[in-house]
């Protein structure tokens, strides 16, 4: 890049956080039907909503780089007021079938380059296409790779595949006799052609493998389908006396919607040692579950079985299983009955000859199956289900002849074949033996509810052929639901490339680059995805031949930190990840202009301590940003977005992160001057301030602050040539870090000055000893310092204290009756936790927005009290507590909405239901 200076983009300065955040949580949270990434399983896809924004703003110039047109502040701002309206339109899910919506997002792009010429959009590691997809959408051509031949497969089909298709109408007879032409507008008559293909493959399926999923008679004498059978894995009891086979049973529960619980009852013959299955109904509930973290229970002597008898006994093939009840589909919804001889029998099924025999990997981390025996991916599959996902991996290019001879050409067959081979992709991730029951609603829960394959103990088997979720026909309906919603654009250009290898085929003009690069070591994508290579490969290999060359997915190049990979030495691991991503940041790096910055989405939080106990750092970051650095570049730009939804476990200390970081970056300029450690403390102390309290006042999640405050405090850091020790070496990340966390402490303990004395008191009281009592000398000594006394924390209703010891008062502990408005002696301490228990109790939102509407101006210091508590607990490993500071914030642009949505006196009342 050249020194001439640059015209700043819209995401350089300013986003309307809160519109995208709201957007992008919804979506991750439950996502809209037709949401084109349902299209087929990736890992850590970033929701639409945020690309779309992301990328918007990457590309718009924001008004400050036209003096001509806005010359003033006051300008400058109304007009990003309006851009921001865009955007809040934007991120609508609606508004991706909204042509006004998207002609005047489109225009905004093209107004931004001279002569209209918009940027290509390059991201070299497009794993499950987001970012693709919504460039698309924004009138962008797109360049797109990867190095996983799964990723390039679903990027293809989400941006380049349908393309050729759009306004085609469906090439099969049965469809196409029965509409007018005209009405096939978009890409409707592909997703159609799936739809029916699929069905005609479900049907042949059927046909072929019906016997082996019968009905099942119900009470009265008629018949159902069976929509689940579900067995445990066994075990022989290590009891020499005994020798039953242990059912292995996580939960007996099969139902618990109130009135219609339902479980099942485990029956033991202490005589014969056998353990069989009856249905149990009514909230008095199943006995525990058999197995834990820790070992086995026997039914039959009750006696122990260690883990390392299960995974004996695993490993030595001696794995059993027992159908433990039925589900089947009633008039009246589910109906739940226990195994009958002729059920159990119709999964007995020879395992068929050809099925994946490829090696799981030696990953201890995310792969738990090798542990008992489950080596193979074929092992994954109950013998049934390998019928079925062999049977139907062959009925794809079956269905492929079939559109041939009703006249498609080979491209649209091949494309036909692609989308029909996803559908049976989605049905192996519901159809295996690792697919376990959802007693909340009645349903299958697929393999990959996380970024892992566990072991599981009690397993749900799916009938392929009903209309259930997990059935293969609304497998085809989602998938032609996603390509009914890709965006109406040109081809993209995409394939499978290496991210470190020079970028070919980059076309003339301004390119923009967006990625969302691998998390360090949080995700192994190439092993997860062989678990659907190797049906993809089975079912289009001739298709894809370039990319289905191997029998597994490549692993030697992957740019993930692996110990497993390096003999389980994690430096390696980290060392070979640092060089990497500044091996792709630098190619990156080469093809960047003055046109467009560089946005990177990164997910990850991994801390460590480091010396000294507070100063935290995080190795994935370390890394990461090392590699960027030694590149050439520079942060010019940062921003929080919620990409991971508000449904996961965020659990203190995990490497489970509510937020992406987006990092805009630009190649640091030749002439940037060096500091030394104190120059940068300076600027770090003069700057992090006011970035991390635009951070806090957008809610950013208490578990996600550390990771966001990385990103201004490296905008510092990256700005200078070098940063000097007082050794003379140049100062690298980590201890860049450590300084960054030490300003970020300090900013959120200047907050305690804000905050009345007893809440003063109660925040070193509580970084000292939590919950648990401390000597009453040392309290009141305390008290002291603070301007305050235990008699006044008493009355203030915050402690409690006898024989000599005093204690803070938990959330459960605090007074029912509080009211803001009448205490005499008011603490923000108080606000903060009667603020928790509203929100976590039965009224919800509702109750903690009518007591936030009471606290009037002292609202945004309960919320600062909850950061600085999370902090204290993060530190102090105080989980449960921790998660209640981090949903308060959360939740708090929810609760500012609904305290201003009505009078005061309505919101008391909704208040008083939370009681």
């Amino acid at each position: 890049m050249s020194d001439t200076t640059y015209r700043k983009k819209l995401i350089e300065v300013a986003l309307p956080l809160e519109a995208i955040n709201r957007e992008a949580a919804a979506q991750k949270r439950k996502a809209p039907k037709g949401y084109p990434t349902s299209l087929h399983r990736w890992w850590a896809q970033r929701p639409l909503a945020a690309c779309r924004a992301v990328l918007f703003a990457q590309l718009v110039d924001d008004p400050s780089a036209r003096p001509e047109r806005f010359p003033s502040e006051e300008e400058q701002d109304c007009e990003r007021q309006r851009l921001f309206r865009i955007i809040e339109e934007l991120v609508k899910w609606e508004s991706t079938t909204n042509e006004r919506v998207l002609e005047a997002a489109q225009a905004e792009v093209r107004s931004s380059f001279p002569g209209g010429a918009t940027p290509a959009l390059l991201d070299p590691f497009c794993g499950g296409g987001s970012i693709p997809l919504e460039a698309q959408r924004l009138g962008l051509p797109v360049i797109a790779s990867d190095l996983n031949p799964v990723a390039v497969l679903i990027t293809k089909a989400l941006t380049e595949i349908p393309q050729p298709f759009i306004g085609n109408p469906p090439i099969n007879p049965e469809t196409r006799s029965g509409r007018i032409e005209g009405t096939w507008t978009g890409t409707r008559g592909l997703a159609e052609d799936v739809r029916h293909y699929g069905s005609w493959m479900r049907d042949r399926a059927e046909q072929v493998l019906g016997e082996h999923y019968p009905r099942v008679v119900l009470p009265d004498g008629a018949s159902a389908p069976v929509i689940a059978w579900l067995w445990t894995r066994t075990v022989t009891c290590p009891n020499p006396a005994c020798k039953a086979a242990m059912p292995l049973v996580r939960s007996f529960w099969l139902a618990k919607k109130r009135g219609k619980e339902a479980w099942v009852r485990p029956v033991v013959d202490t005589r014969s040692k056998v353990v069989s299955f009856k249905i149990g109904l009514g909230a008095e509930g199943p006995p525990d579950g058999t197995v834990g973290r820790t070992g086995a229970r026997c039914l039959v002597c009750d006696g122990p079985a260690p883990l390392d008898h299960v995974r004996a006994e695993g490993r030595a093939g001696r794995m059993g299983a027992q159908l433990m009840a039925i589900v089947a589909e009633g008039n009246a919804g589910r109906i739940y009955l226990p195994p009958t001889p002729d059920q159990s029998a119709s999964a007995d099924v020879e395992r068929p000859k050809d099925v994946p025999e490829t090696e799981l990997p030696g990953n201890p981390r995310d792969f738990k199956t090798p542990n008992y025996g489950m080596t193979r991916h074929a092992d994954l599959f109950t013998n049934r289900q390998l019928l079925t996902l062999t049977t139907l991996s062959t009925f794809v290019q079956d269905a492929r002849e079939r559109a041939l001879a009703d006249g498609a050409s080979p491209v649209y067959a091949d494309a036909l074949a692609t989308y029909l081979s996803f559908a049976v992709s989605r049905h192996a991730d519901y159809g295996n033996a690792l697919a376990t029951w959802r007693e909340k609603d009645a349903a299958i829960r697929a393999t990959f509810a996380r970024q892992a394959i566990p072991m599981v103990w009690d397993f749900a088997e799916a009938n392929p052929f009903e209309k259930s979720s997990a059935g293969f026909i609304q497998a085809c309906r989602v998938i032609a639901d996603c390509i009914e919603n890709v965006p109406l654009a040109e081809p993209a250009n995409v394939g499978s490339a290496d991210a470190r290898q020079p970028i070919r085929s980059v076309p003339g003009g301004p390119i923009a680059v967006c990625t969302d690069p691998p998390y360090y070591d949080n995700i192994g994508y190439a092993d997860l995805s062989d678990f659907f290579y190797v049906w993809l490969r089975r079912s289009l290999g001739g298709q894809y031949g370039d990319l289905f060359s191997t029998l597994l997915t490549p692993k030697a190049t992957e740019l993930i930190a692996t110990p497993y990979r390096h003999g389980g030495d994690r430096r390696v691991a980290q060392s070979e990840f640092e060089k990497g991503f500044g091996d792709a940041f630098a190619c990156l790096a080469r093809i960047l202009t003055n046109d467009v910055p560089m946005t990177i989405f990164y997910a990850f939080k991994q801390t460590e301590r480091v010396g000294n106990e507070n100063a935290a750092t995080s190795t994935g970051w370390e890394t990461m940003l090392e590699g960027l650095l030694n590149s050439g570049l520079a942060i010019t730009g940062t921003w929080p977005l919620r990409t991971e939804g508000d449904n996961r476990a965020l659990g203190v200390g995990t490497n489970a992160l509510a937020s992406s970081i987006v990092l805009v970056c630009r190649p640091r300029r030749a002439g940037a001057g060096m500091t030394d450690r104190q120059g940068f403390l300076r600027a770090l102390k003069a700057e992090l301030p006011a970035a991390l309290r635009d951070l806090q006042k957008g809610s950013i999640a208490p578990v996600d602050l550390a990771q966001a405050s990385i990103g201004p405090g490296m905008a510092v850091f990256s700005r200078f040539s070098k940063v000097v020790e007082s050794s003379g070496e140049a100062m690298r990340v980590r201890p860049a870090l450590e300084l960054i966390n030490q300003v970020l402490d300090e900013v959120l303990a200047e907050h305690e000055g804000t905050f009345d004395p007893d809440t003063r008191w109660a925040v070193t009281w509580f970084a000292q000893h939590g919950l648990v009592e401390g000597d009453f000398g040392e309290a009141e000594t305390l008290s002291k310092a603070r301007n305050t006394s235990v008699t006044g924390l008493e009355r203030a209703g915050i402690v409690a204290s006898r024989a000599g010891k005093i204690r803070l008062l938990g959330i459960d502990d605090l007074d029912d009756d509080w009211d803001p408005e009448t205490d005499d002696r008011f603490t923000i301490w108080e606000a903060t936790h009667h603020l928790i228990r509203k929100l976590s109790g039965d009224g919800g939102e509702p109750a903690a927005a009518a007591l936030f509407a009471l606290l009037g101006g002292n609202a945004a210091a309960a919320r600062d009290l909850a950061y600085r508590l999370f902090r204290i607990c993060e530190e102090k490993k105080l989980t449960q507590l921790a998660r209640a500071y981090n949903a308060l914030v959360t939740a708090w642009p929810d609760l500012a909405i609904l305290a201003a949505a009505g009078p005061v006196a309505e919101r008391q009342q909704a208040m008083d239901v939370g009681v």
